[in-house]
């Protein structure tokens, strides 16, 4: 049981692949947080789109 122990905090202590883990699970949040406001964004999107394109036409009419 005594090595068991030490098994799981040496294991939980050892640093090495952390930051790929860290990256992985950063952009696994970022594509679900996408998907879940997909509509939202694209609505936005097209919204800020609209107001340049009128506000270019009013520049250059």
């Amino acid at each position: 049981m005594k090595k068991r122990g030490q098994a799981i905090r040496s294991f939980w202590a050892e640093e090495d692949g952390l930051g790929t883990l860290e990256i992985i699970l950063i952009i696994a949040v970022v594509i679900i947080i996408a998907l879940l406001f997909k509509d939202w964004i694209i609505e936005l999107i097209e919204r800020l789109m609209g107001k340049a394109d009128d506000e270019a036409d009013k520049i250059f009419s």
